[in-house]
């Protein structure tokens, strides 16, 4: 899933600051262990799961879909809920 070209992300992008790794990082670790795989890979495989929760989220809270899935992929690839869906699986 690329970006669209001139595409500008209104919010920015998720980044790792403490005690994870980046997609680049998984991907060489999962290239040493013998699943050949790229950093855009590892992103692609992480927003399409982050959009199956997304999807159900947005529809709990009224969001209405468009005539596509680009609101959900939109809404899964935004840092803010990444972060929010980050907070809620390290809450104890």
């Amino acid at each position: 899933m690329s970006m669209p070209k001139g595409h500008k992300s209104s919010h920015g992008y998720a980044t790792v600051t403490q005690g994870g790794m980046g997609f680049r990082e998984i991907a060489e670790k999962m290239t040493e262990d013998g699943d050949k795989m790229n950093h855009a890979t590892v992103r692609n495989i992480l927003i399409r799961g982050l959009s199956k929760l997304a999807g159900p989220l947005s529809e709990l809270h009224g969001i209405e879909k468009s005539k596509g899935e680009s609101d959900v992929l939109r809404l899964a690839s935004d840092p803010r809920f990444q972060s929010a869906i980050r907070d809620l699986l390290e809450a104890k």
